[in-house]
């Protein structure tokens, strides 16, 4: 049996450039973990006089994912493992950029998640949090961000955008201040008026009724 030529060179041509945007991600993603540590360390020591009592934390959970404090906010970075492709109606697949080379289109991704710090603390498994940003990143570590005001309008360059250090440190920090002003709201009364013996019954902190940013509202930009 003679194995088709074709079939090997796809195979080996395919999975060379996989394994090549799979470093180039999981070097970022280190980039995006030492640069988010280094940031809380300063956070932690502008408030070293303890006065505001403010929680600044810093806490790795392995090869793909890592978390930031600060005050009443908490970001969950994680990387996937796999390679992605935008589908063909994405704005990013009608640059010159791509049509260059279309294996640029290929990239790993990284997520951004914003929840309420409280929601861990308390061990409120029911709150949610939101997706605030992923970053696509090729095996030319140039990348691309989709996601909610700041990031989204400030990082959508691909054939320009390079991952470095001023980079990652602007998309963390832009993530941040995103976060920061992002407030915790109310919900329409109608939407929590009513509660159970059993949620009035578990630890107040505990309890199954929903904490979000926005909760009952749409989230900010959706309709935009």
């Amino acid at each position: 049996m003679e194995l088709k030529e074709s079939l090997s060179e796809l195979i080996f041509s395919k999975g060379q450039l996989k394994k090549s945007i799979y470093e180039s991600t999981c070097d970022s993603f280190e980039l995006f973990r030492s640069l988010a540590k280094e940031i809380i360390t300063q956070l932690k020591a502008k408030d070293e006089t303890g006065e505001n009592a403010m929680r600044f934390e810093f806490i790795d959970h392995g090869d793909f994912k890592f978390e930031i404090r600060f005050a009443s906010d908490l970001l969950i970075f994680t990387m996937h493992t796999n390679i992605f492709e935008f589908s063909r109606n994405h704005e990013v697949m009608k640059s010159a950029y791509i049509r260059e080379d279309p294996t640029r289109s290929y990239c790993g991704v990284i997520h951004i998640y914003n929840f309420l710090a409280d929601s861990f603390i308390y061990e409120r498994d029911a709150d949610l949090g939101y997706l605030i940003g992923r970053i696509f990143i090729n095996s030319e570590k140039h990348y691309f961000i989709e996601g909610k005001r700041e990031l989204g309008m400030l990082y959508n360059n691909f054939h320009t955008s390079v991952i470095d250090e001023a980079s990652v440190q602007g998309i963390i920090e832009s993530a941040m201040e995103y976060t920061t002003n992002f407030d915790l709201l109310s919900p329409p009364y109608d939407e929590v008026k009513v509660a159970s013996v059993g949620e009035m019954r578990l630890d107040v902190n505990k309890k199954s009724m929903i904490t979000a940013k926005r909760l009952g509202f749409r989230f900010q930009a959706d309709t935009e």
